[in-house]
């Protein structure tokens, strides 16, 4: 028997699972928010709607982000809304010791200034990750003069798609709060948020003949459910629960109000035509258009926009979005991202009507797109009116010659990197390009530049890029790269110092001085690798060879290392000089693995000893340096997972779609496909339990070819990986170690 179509289902029985998760999400939310998510409730409009009046927002919101922020100092800021006139988003500093007086036309725009502030007059830093706030005074000096700045382009957006799954899957309030905090402090009020989106798909197909347990299966668990919002997979690491799905709605209105109260606007996945499997048994008037295959994966089917079913669709996605997180007046969707299959659907016809439901939905709302590969289509431009999009584009820095006025017919787009891929601990990023290329193409006749675009594909990592990109949309001329790097090498560690110049000098001609020769981030670690004597990168789509002259890093760390030691024990420095000590490292491993390979080739076992053993020594100092700071700490990221779950059951299963992330990444096809290790990150934890034993089995094996003479023993590698996704073991989320002098280690052993 034919299961009902949503026509023949009644409307209480549609209802009455949609109510009851609303009943979970209200549960979830703390009490002062309730209110304002009750069904029929009307929808806040969002406060970041540009030109919104000052008189939306209060300035008691930028207050308590400062307080958050910087407890001993905030009560000396004055901070004061005004009017945002045509000139778009404005800030001004001034005032007198213990007496700064800050003007600004958003509450996150008041912020903004307070970072110029501490940037510029004082001299710290407030990044992410690592500060230097402890070495400001107890009485803060007033500005010379007046400081005017104003926003250069009206679009600051940050956060990629898949930041919610490398990042923030397992994040708890207080970790968003401050991620939002530090966006406001660097200028964005645009931010992309996932968080919480699967509730409105769980309740909307309910309404189309679906059962509450058919889609929670339907749905992956959180780290890999920002590929399902692209139509590119499904179910893995699921099913989800209906508590987790709750909690996760009510962390997502949470983030969105938070936003809202700021003057910054949501950015939210809008509908693009993503349904269920066995959509047509149910509801037979659709049509819809197999997907195929994503790297292994089976793709979500495609409804086709242009029947009677997909406005009907989209209505319910947009309705049930907005009573679990309210509306905003910018939607980002892809329409066939990486490979989609359009059929035999027109695709400016498709987008036409993508367009339409949008519209109907929120009146005026701005499309968002990602620029990636060959999206946008010509074909889709050609469908809409491009003065309603704004195309986020991730390839700014990573080729030469581009026209994307021309590519892209004159739609709005915000000029965007991606300088990390996977959440990758490399560091790293082609910054001259950001320099040279920003300003270049914002004053061009026929400019159709309107913003930037903050696009790492997992954030907490090479806080200077974020510095440095964000910095760009406050400046009406060219950044010097040589001189703005001297600055922030004075302001990092909360004072000038000498070395502390020279080594950012170092990092800047070397690992964030790369070109656009086709790539936006540095090389991986070969430690994180799957083993090979030939493996060349450990992300199967990652730079294949070193991307600037490791010697620079090595120079880095030295200088770094004779920083005055007033200044080491500014959270900053503790972050850099870790996270450099372990680049340096794991540099070593492309000269290593050569010798490796050359030894056995040569049949010569002594120097293939030597070599393996130098090998797992080097990966062992790797964990120990990593130990030292919690932000390279593998136990932090399963516990969040765990802390998710109500059952025993349900931890297993969050736990698992946590570990497998970062190793095989799903199942056996897509990680045989490429996928694994596409997440790859050094993590102490990660490192010792999973990296260094991998290499251990691979290397035992090829001595013991060399002693028997023969062959190595294959190893299935996914079963083995896949073993270790599934164990329960804990590990430390606390330090260990000095980082001075493990880092010093690595210094010397490099010498030797």
């Amino acid at each position: 028997m034919r299961p009902p179509t949503s026509r023949a289902r009644s409307w209480a029985a549609r209802s009455a699972c949609s109510l009851a998760l609303c009943a979970a999400v209200l549960t979830a939310l703390p009490s002062a928010e309730r209110a304002a998510a009750e069904p029929g409730a009307p929808a806040a409009d969002p406060a970041g709607a540009a030109g919104a009046p000052a008189a939306a927002y209060s300035a008691g919101a930028a207050r308590a982000a400062l307080t958050r922020l910087m407890p001993r100092h905030a009560g000396q800021f004055d901070l004061v809304l005004v009017p945002r006139t045509g000139a778009g988003d404005t800030f001004t500093v001034s005032g007198s010791t213990g007496r700064i007086v800050v003007t600004g036309t958003t509450p996150a725009v008041l912020l903004r200034g307070v970072h110029w502030y501490l940037a510029y007059t004082v001299g710290v830093d407030l990044g992410s990750p690592g500060d230097s706030l402890a070495a400001l005074p107890d009485r803060l000096p007033g500005p010379a003069a007046t400081v005017r700045e104003s926003a250069s382009v009206p679009h600051r957006f940050a956060l990629n798609d898949t930041d919610d799954g490398y990042s923030g899957a397992y994040r708890d309030w207080a970790a968003y709060e401050r991620q939002i905090d530090l966006l406001a402090l660097h200028g964005v009020n645009e931010v992309f948020v996932q968080m919480g989106a699967e509730a409105a798909y769980h309740a909307a197909f309910q309404e189309f003949g679906y059962t509450d347990a058919e889609l929670r299966a339907w749905i992956p668990g959180p780290a890999h459910q920002p590929w399902w919002l692209m139509q590119n997979m499904s179910s893995f690491g699921g099913p989800v629960t209906e508590q987790l799905i709750a909690r996760r709605a009510a962390l997502g209105k949470r983030i969105v109000d938070r936003l809202r109260e700021l003057g910054m606007t949501p950015v939210l996945p809008g509908y693009f035509g993503t349904v269920p499997p066995g959509f047509t048994e149910r509801n037979p008037e659709g049509r819809v258009v197999p997907q195929g295959r994503w790297i292994g994966f089976t793709r979500p089917d495609w409804l086709d926009p242009r029947g009677a079913l997909f406005p009907r669709v989209a209505s319910a996605f947009y309705r049930h979005q907005a009573r679990l997180l309210g509306t905003t007046t910018m939607y980002k969707m892809d329409l066939l991202h990486e490979g989609g299959n359009a059929g035999d659907v027109p695709v400016g016809e498709a987008a036409s009507r993508v367009m339409q439901t949008l519209d109907d939905a929120r009146p005026g709302a701005t499309w968002v797109l990602l620029g990636w590969q060959r999206n946008p289509k010509a074909e889709l431009l050609a469908g809409v009116d491009t003065s309603r999009l704004l195309v986020v584009d991730g390839l700014s820095d990573r080729y030469d010659n581009l026209d994307r006025e021309t590519a892209w017919s004159g739609t709005p787009y915000a000029f965007g990197t991606i300088p990390n891929f996977g959440g990758h601990t490399t560091i790293g990023a082609n910054t001259s390009v950001w320099t040279d290329r920003f300003e270049a193409w914002r004053t061009k006749p026929g400019s159709a530049l309107r913003g930037i675009a903050f696009l790492p594909e997992a954030t907490s990592a090479n806080p200077v890029t974020f510095s440095l990109f964000t910095e760009l949309a406050w400046r009406d001329a060219p950044v010097d790269h040589a001189d703005w790097f001297a600055r922030y090498a004075a302001r990092r560690y909360g004072a000038p110092d000498a070395h502390a110049a020279k080594a950012w000098e170092w990092l800047r001609q070397g690992p964030y001085g790369t070109p656009s020769n086709g790539w936006s981030e540095s090389q991986d670690s070969l430690f994180t690798a799957r083993p090979s004597l030939t493996v060349r990168t450990a992300a199967s789509w990652g730079p294949k060879t070193m991307r600037y002259d490791a010697a620079t890093v090595e120079s880095a760390l030295t200088e770094l290392l004779q920083v005055a030691p007033a200044l080491r024990s500014t959270d900053a420095y503790r972050f850099d000089l870790v996270d450099t000590a372990r680049q340096a490292l794991t540099n070593r491993s492309r000269v290593l693995l050569p010798q490796l390979k050359a030894a056995y080739e040569a049949k010569d076992l002594a120097g293939f000893r030597a070599r393996a053993a130098e090998w797992r020594r080097s990966m062992a100092l790797l964990d120990e340096v990593l130990a030292t700071d919690r932000r390279f700490l593998l136990g932090p990221w399963l516990e969040g997972a765990r802390s998710w779950a109500r059952s025993d059951a349900e931890r297993a299963a969050l736990e698992f779609d946590a570990r497998s992330l970062v190793t095989t990444w799903g199942h056996r096809a897509g990680s045989e496909a490429g996928l694994h290790d596409y997440a790859n990150r050094e993590w102490s934890g990660l490192v010792s339990d999973f990296y260094a034993p991998r290499w251990s089995a691979y290397l035992d094996s090829l001595e013991t070819a060399l002693v028997t003479g023969r062959a190595p023993v294959a190893i299935d590698w996914f079963a083995w990986e896949n073993q270790w996704n599934l164990r329960r073991n804990t590990f430390p989320v606390t330090t260990k170690g000095d980082p001075v002098a493990l880092a010093t280690r690595v210094r010397d052993g490099l010498r030797a």
